[in-house]
């Protein structure tokens, strides 16, 4: 099973700001729906929250310390990263996605195989930040630009990194 991560940042490394995005980029949500859909995603407690419900078409895995946490929407609840792949791999996943928050995000980019970035061409003001990529374990396989348009607040790029052996 391939292990990927799939983030959106900044130039100064943002990724959220009080528990969701700021910036509006719908090219980037359809992105994300596009690739993410069918597959396992994984993602902290703290995102599932801001989500308000389970994404739908994809087996949605929250990772929590609160092992008592409620399972009323049909989520799998893990407790740790490790437990996370092996729920998405009893699921017969051939590729699972990371989504967020940082803390997970920071912690699963030992392990992962693969990144979906989305380079947002702007400093923005935010409270929960991406580590800085350490570019030679990375070797870019991909990238598309767009410029801002009437869409999409800020010019951007989507980005594949795959895993240096």
């Amino acid at each position: 099973m391939k292990l990927s991560i799939i983030v959106a940042a900044s130039k100064n490394l943002v990724i959220g700001k009080n528990n969701s995005l700021p910036w509006h980029l719908p090219a980037d949500l359809k992105y994300f729906k596009k690739v993410t859909m069918g597959h396992c995603i994984i993602m902290g407690r703290k995102t599932y929250e801001s989500l308000s419900k389970p994404l739908p078409g994809r087996p949605n895995i929250v990772i929590t310390r609160d092992s008592n946490y409620g399972n009323n929407n049909g989520i799998i609840i893990c407790t740790s990263l490790q437990e996370a792949y092996d729920q998405a791999k009893l699921k017969g996943e051939s590729e699972a996605f990371i989504i967020g928050g940082a803390q997970i995000i920071n912690e699963a980019i030992k392990t992962v195989d693969k990144i979906y970035l989305t380079e947002i061409d702007a400093i923005i003001e935010g409270d929960t930040f991406l580590k800085p990529i350490d570019y030679t374990n990375w070797k870019e396989t991909k990238r598309t630009s767009f410029p801002k348009d009437e869409l999409n607040s800020y010019p951007f790029a989507f980005v594949e990194l795959e895993r240096l052996a």
